[in-house]
């Protein structure tokens, strides 16, 4: 009986042991284990794959049991029209972390498995709901999220490991590509960088860097930028004035309320908002406002903005010459001389000083200083 119960408990730590080694780490195999990732604006692309290796099989990969051509049963699993892993092992996993277009067709963000129905000329990319299953033994169709037909491509090296690379990028796209042995198989996926940019904001700024008006800011400029969503721009805008706990009432907050009053034809508003602003403004922050007058060809606005300044700082060069500007644009060029000529002496040697000193010859010869 005891010699009987120690043979079972013999057998039982066996099979103990046993299960403990089948789950230990040793390593990726026959195939190598690979991730790779690329952002294009804020979609961040991320791929987990498997590598496996042509080891003198040069002609022998496509079309064939390794990497076969279309949809098979094969062997295992219930899938009898499974496409291939594109890869080897687990099926190749990618991940968007923003909603893209893949060959021109939009995919929501998310985690997909990726397959691939091969042909010899061209191939069809599956985007599968199902990221978790072991290889395409348990593919289905049904589960497709998306699928996009790609142009295959030939190398002219062969490619030993499978792997994918990131290519022909640009400000808003990037070629996932695929090469193994001497085939290349590529599709193009986008980010419309307006559009999840603002997605991203409306999601961050429920999060803890919407208790400061810099984040309130920095989303309403990148509206006013781009030209779009200004609705939503001066919502972001007002927050950064006046939210509570948030806002803050600054020139550089007001002033941009200001600007997206304008973008949206409200120019009287913008107007009041502005004249709310000014007693805030450093003395480089008038000065550089006055200028964007000038440059929108408001020159009495302008004037009293440099006006202001220099009242503020009478002795300061940016408010001497700013009203030597500002006199310039109402025409009175005699009055302009004199403070061009006052900041003259104040100003050191190079660029600015001959800049102040070309837009003195411009007066005494009756021009404007500003153009």
């Amino acid at each position: 009986m005891k010699k009987r119960l120690l043979f079972i408990l013999m057998i039982s730590c066996s099979i103990a042991f046993s299960g403990y080694a089948q789950a230990l780490n040793t390593g990726p195999g026959v195939n190598k284990k690979a991730w790779i990732g690329e952002q294009i604006g804020i979609t961040k692309i991320f791929i987990d794959y498997t590598r496996p290796g042509v080891k003198g099989r040069e002609g022998k990969i496509w079309g064939t049991g390794i990497a076969h051509y279309g949809y098979q049963y094969l062997g295992f699993g219930p899938s009898q029209e499974a496409p291939w892993r594109a890869g080897a092992d687990m099926n190749t996993i990618i991940t968007f972390s923003e909603d893209v277009i893949v060959e021109g067709k939009p995919l929501a963000a998310g985690t997909y498995g990726l397959f691939m129905g091969l042909g010899e000329s061209e191939t069809t990319v599956i985007f599968s709901n199902n990221a978790s299953a072991w290889g395409s033994f348990f593919y289905d169709s049904s589960e497709d999220a998306l699928r996009v037909t790609v142009k295959n491509q030939t190398l002219d090296t062969s490619v030993e490991w499978l792997k994918y690379e990131f290519i022909n990028q640009t400000a808003n796209s990037t070629t996932v590509a695929l090469s193994w042995e001497k085939r290349m198989i590529p599709f193009k996926v986008e980010s419309d960088l307006v559009k999840t940019h603002i997605a991203s904001f409306k999601r961050q700024l429920q999060t803890d860097v919407g208790f400061v008006y810099q984040s309130f800011m920095q989303a309403a400029q990148f509206c006013l930028a781009n030209n779009t969503e200004l609705e939503q721009a001066l919502e972001w805008a007002e927050a950064a004035v006046s939210a509570p706990f948030v806002g803050v009432e600054n020139f550089s907050t007001l002033s941009l309320k200001a600007s997206v009053l304008t973008a949206l034809n409200r120019q009287a508003e913008s107007d009041e908002v502005m004249k709310t602003a000014l007693p805030y403004g450093s003395m480089n922050q008038l000065h550089q406002y006055a200028r964007s007058l000038l440059a929108r060809g408001k020159s009495e606005e302008a004037f009293e903005v440099f006006k202001i300044n220099y009242d503020k700082r009478p002795t300061e060069l940016t408010t001497m010459i700013g009203l030597g500007r500002g006199y310039s644009a109402l025409g009175q060029y005699k009055k302009a001389l004199k403070y061009m000529k006052q900041a003259l002496p104040q100003i050191p040697a190079g660029p600015n000083k001959a800049s102040v000193e070309a837009m003195i010859e411009k007066l005494k010869a009756g021009k404007d200083a500003n153009k």
